[in-house]
């Protein structure tokens, strides 16, 4: 019989494994791939009789050297041995394939192949490897050919052991690549499936099924848990963002359907959100070698567009034929144009296709650099970022926000035109936008935090230990540090029946002599607040503080640019020399600070704007030092529209007392020491003041401090159950009637309000749910030394025994009795200097004359007194002999 291969395969059959084989016999008939597969595995059946004995053959790494003298004697023709047993035959059970059916049948097992090695992956497997652990070299040709891209479809693709040699490709042509591509697609996927946390959970299989409950399209992927577990990926990412990103929204969209086949109908794209990228970059800091790699920048968003549909897959109708051309995806930096029609071969003139046409939500947004992160003397900085799908609408103007993004640079022909040379904008395509708002901290609190936040809440002297740890440098001033602790709690706004709101935010403005630390608290509130904006009033106009309207340079349309008091909504706004302001300027903020809205009516737009915020001023008095015979309008540059909406002010005096001056200087040099940068000790040596024992309070870190402003913030909502009305009542009628005797500042219903909420402030930072008597008697207090510090000298003084019982608060016996004893050495101190010219050495104070003043306190309690701290600690003493109180003014 001869043989079905022709001359051809008469002459491979001369070889001598052929020959090898037919000296076997008739079973060693096989197909010629099984025959080349057994000819590498069993090389070492051939003896040294097959090797030609003129020279011996050098076996070379990957096998037996074939060529050599008489090469050409394996091909010659042997009859006797090219024939086929016709008993091994099955030819008699088959019909006759033609050409095409084998062909078809051909690739039906390729695709079947294929599919095999798609299940089982990319994944390793020890079996692959031999024993001595070197893969096999069939395979390795097969994935190097496949990495290379010269790849036949009947071919499976194998594993690429080494994804990190990238063959002199750069990283994003190698990842565009089909071998790479798998094989990072297959890693990834393995990652999702199988990454489990300490506790052994799941994390992101759990992501992916909380995202579908929620009918979401996107999971984050946190970047420090990739560089932990798949480098290769983590490396490639930054490198070439918007390839991975797409292999990465493929294995996510297929794993999502593998859990729920039916998800397609709720989204057809699944995102995978990078998260916590180790290096932030600043927006001016972005330079070329930024360009289309995955960066990550912080600030502030200034503007927002609306949100556009933006064309995704573009398909079009020739209008001559009708056929429908595409899909044609949209990339970003050039839109897609037909050339000519497949059908009737036209060149237009096309239409999009409305139906067919795939579309995707669209945003711009305007970043802007933070305050804190401006270096001195520099302009804030601002880059758009676009968003796509579903991070839009996640920000608005005045959050701060933490993107990641690919940074990509886009064509615009106006900027050619106007530089005269080829010039590219650059655009942030953002994939994670993190808004740093109150919600998102206090999801991100753990339990930890919580039982400290609880644990605080239980410390009686929690409003002064917030007080103090808001400004640890800054000595004194515990009433103004109270009422800016309260302003930053705030109280609970109302909106009965949606018609009539009342705000719950607090102002507070200071007002007294330089040097008295006004900037420096203002400073201090800053970096305590989540959310604050931080302004003067010499560089702020009207526009600026509220809102201004500008033309679009993308849209040419009219849009509205938000002001200070617009990006602080919900936060603090804080004004410094709020004085120095314009009255025009200075009027645009009424609304603001009262309503809680701006109105806008200019180039056709009216609307209102939200400006749920707490303003906080600092202004300096006429002449620059506050008289005390005057009355606080008088003092003050301002009308009394505008002081009405203040809930508290606060007069800052600068007091010349040789004691606490002393004090103050030791305070302020033991803070230089303390904090100087190489300094061991960092905790200052606190001095005891005048009024509490400041050195026994505990600060609380600023981490902690903003993690509880929050919690309560969110968490409580004081409500005013068995308030004491008549009380509240009582106290208004009193100091309306002491207004109009005096003729200072008048009292308005304002000033009800006002108590209201620091009632609800002061049961809110102790996380209560309701108010309580404590709370109503701490907000009487305020309010009164507001009042009472706003006016003149003679007055003030009688008013402050009129209310001596609601000042006294939360004050130990012994603070009152030094506060009344400190008040008569400062009057004997005046004294001495009118009618003498000079100062003493120290201050006598007859007991009597005490005791007519403090008419109040027992003698048992005035002689703890003279053996309290704060009495021994201000340099008093007392001499039973002569009756007398001294006070050494200079210590030796």
């Amino acid at each position: 019989m001869s043989s079905p291969l022709g001359d051809e395969g008469s002459e491979r059959s001369g070889s001598p494994s052929r020959r090898r084989r037919r000296s076997l016999g008739s079973e060693a008939v096989t197909s010629p791939v099984r025959e080349l597969e057994e000819f590498n595995d069993e090389s070492e059946l051939i003896g040294n009789d097959d090797i030609p004995s003129q020279e011996p053959q050098e076996v070379e790494e990957d096998g037996e050297e074939l060529f050599g003298d008489n090469m050409e004697a394996d091909y010659r023709p042997m009859p006797a041995l090219d024939r086929y047993d016709a008993n091994l035959l099955d030819e008699e059970d088959y019909d006759a394939m033609s050409p095409g059916t084998r062909a078809a049948v051909e690739q039906e097992l390729r695709r079947r192949d294929r599919e095999l090695g798609g299940r089982r992956g990319l994944e390793y497997d020890e079996s692959d490897e031999d024993g001595d652990g070197v893969a096999p070299r069939r395979k390795r040709r097969q994935a190097e050919k496949a990495a290379e891209g010269d790849v036949d479809d009947a071919e499976m693709i194998e594993s690429i052991e080494n994804l990190e040699d990238t063959k002199g490709y750069s990283t994003k042509e190698w990842v565009s690549m089909l071998g790479p591509s798998t094989e990072i697609s297959n890693r990834f996927k393995n990652f999702l499936r199988n990454f489990v946390n300490d506790q052994g959970q799941f994390v992101f299989r759990e992501r992916m099924r909380k995202m579908c409950e929620s009918n979401m399209s996107s999971f984050v992927v946190e970047f420090p848990v990739l560089v932990g577990k798949e480098q290769i990926l983590a490396y490639f990412l930054p490198e070439a963002p918007l390839e991975m990103l797409q292999i990465f929204d493929k294995v996510a969209k297929e794993l999502v359907l593998n859990m729920f086949p039916q998800y397609e109908r709720v989204a057809s794209e699944i995102h995978v959100r990078i998260s916590d990228l180790p290096l932030v970059e600043e927006i001016r800091t972005f330079r070329k070698l930024h360009l289309n790699q995955l960066v990550r920048t912080k600030g502030i968003v200034t503007a927002t567009t609306g949100v556009l549909p933006q064309l995704s897959a573009v398909k079009f109708d020739c209008n001559k034929c009708g056929y429908v051309l595409g899909p044609f995806i949209q990339r970003q930096n050039n839109e897609v144009k037909p050339g000519s029609c497949p059908e009737c071969q036209s060149t237009g003139p096309f239409m999009v296709n409305m139906e067919q046409t795939l579309y995707r939500n669209y945003q711009k947004v305007v970043i802007q650099e933070s305050p804190s992160r401006i270096p001195p003397g520099r302009v804030p900085r601002s880059k758009d970022c676009i968003l796509l799908g579903d991070l839009c609408d996640r920000c608005k103007p005045g959050d701060e926000v933490d993107v990641t993004a690919i940074y990509s640079n886009q064509y615009d022909g106006s900027l050619n035109t106007k530089q005269g040379f080829p010039v590219f904008s650059t655009v942030l395509i953002a994939n994670y936008v993190a808004v740093q708002d109150s919600k998102e901290i206090v999801q991100a609190l753990t339990d930890d935090d919580i039982t400290q936040i609880r644990k605080l809440s239980k410390d009686k002297r929690i409003l002064d230990r917030i007080g103090k740890s808001l400004a640890p440098s800054i000595y004194g001033h515990q009433f103004i540090k109270r009422a800016l602790t309260l302003s930053l709690f705030g109280g609970e706004a109302k909106n009965p029946g949606d018609k009539h709101k009342v705000r719950g935010d607090i102002n507070v403005l200071m007002c007294g002599d330089p040097g008295t630390a006004k900037s420096q608290l203002l400073k201090s509130l800053e970096h305590g607040c989540p959310r604050a904006v931080f302004t003067t009033g010499q560089g702020a106009s009207a526009v600026g503080l509220t809102a201004y309207v500008r033309r679009s340079p993308m849209t040419k349309e009219w849009t509205l640019e938000a002001g200070a008091l617009v990006l602080a909504d919900s936060g603090i706004c804080l004004i410094d020399e709020f004085d120095k302001m314009n009255d025009q300027d200075r009027t645009s903020i009424h609304e603001a600070m009262e309503q809680q809205s701006i109105s806008i009516s200019k180039a056709g737009i009216v609307t209102s704007l939200q400006a749920r915020c707490a303003v906080i001023a600092a202004a300096n008095p006429i002449g620059g030092r506050y008289d005390p015979t005057l009355t606080f309008t008088e003092n003050v540059n301002l009308s009394e529209p505008i002081l009405s909406r203040f809930d508290i002010l606060c007069v800052v005096k600068d007091e010349v007392d040789p004691v606490r001056d002393t004090h103050l200087a030791k305070f302020v040099v033991n803070s230089h020491i303390a904090n100087h940068p190489a300094s061991v000790d960092k905790e200052p040596r606190l001095l005891p003041h005048e009024v509490d024992a400041e050195e026994e309070l505990e600060v609380i870190p600023l981490s902690l401090l903003k993690k509880y402003v929050v919690f309560a913030k969110q968490s409580v909502r004081p409500k005013l159950l068995g308030m004491d009305q008549d009380r509240v009542a009582k106290m208004y009628s009193k100091l309306r009637q002491e207004s109009l005797s005096t003729g200072s500042l008048p009292i308005t219903v304002r000033h009800v309000e006002s108590l209201i909420r620091l009632a609800e402030a002061n049961a809110r930072l102790h996380l209560r749910e309701q108010v309580q008597e404590s709370d109503v008697d701490l907000a009487i207090s305020i309010t009164l030394e507001s009042f009472i510090s706003t006016q003149k000298f003679s007055v003030m003084r009688s008013m402050r025994q009129t209310f001596q019982k609601f000042l006294g608060f939360q004050q130990e016996r012994s603070e009152l009795l030094f506060y009344i004893l400190r008040q008569m050495t400062l009057d004997q101190l005046t004294f001495q200097r009118c009618v003498r010219g000079q100062q003493a050495d120290s201050v006598e104070i007859a007991e009597k004359d005490f005791e007519a003043r403090a008419y109040m306190a027992t003698s048992d309690e005035r002689q703890a007194f003279y053996k309290s701290k704060i009495f021994l600690t201000n340099n008093f003493a007392y001499d039973a002999d002569r009756k007398v109180i001294v006070q050494q003014l200079f210590e030796d």
